[in-house]
């Protein structure tokens, strides 16, 4: 008899003061890439920094979820760059109604074990764009440049779900 390899699900949902809210959702099979699908509202339109940031405490708003979540020490980056934080996921762009969605596969976040797991960590989605670390200068190597917090929450454990059909 073969045993089913495990599937885990992790979930963030966002409520700001700025009025963006919405879902994050991860979904993970054992030894396999995270699938992470995201629809936000309130957003302006235009493209905003999305990322994973260190802490999972929220107490002082987004400020308080810490840098971006770089177990590895790297730079920062784009998602499909081979160096780059963890929490690296690039952008997501909001149409002219202020809504956006997001489907990815991720090969660095994990959402079990002990190896790059964000359970416990917070999204963050920043004002402006993230450049992909190509600024030029210091600042765009660690954050992207992508300005203020305007939307966060933390990752949390989930039972099993559907993903939308984005």
């Amino acid at each position: 008899m073969v045993e089913a390899t495990p599937t885990h699900y992790a979930v963030s949902v966002l409520n700001s003061s700025t009025g963006v809210a919405g879902t994050v959702k991860f979904v993970q099979t054992v030894g396999q890439k995270v699938r992470i699908q995201a629809e936000l509202s309130g957003l302006t339109p235009g493209l905003h920094g999305f990322h994973i940031h260190e802490f999972g405490n929220l107490t002082n708003g987004c400020v308080t979820a810490g840098p971006h979540y770089n177990p590895f020490g790297k730079t920062h980056a784009g998602p499909a760059d081979e160096v780059r934080h963890v929490g690296d996921l690039g952008n997501i762009e909001a149409n002219a109604e202020g809504k956006a969605v997001y489907d990815s596969e991720d090969h660095l976040i994990m959402i079990y074990g002990d190896v790059a797991n964000v359970v416990g960590r917070s999204v963050v989605v920043h004002a402006g764009v993230d450049d992909l670390g190509k600024g030029g200068n210091e600042e765009s190597l660690k954050t992207g440049n992508a300005g203020a917090r305007v939307a966060c929450a933390v990752i949390g454990l989930s039972g099993p779900f559907e993903l939308t059909k984005l």
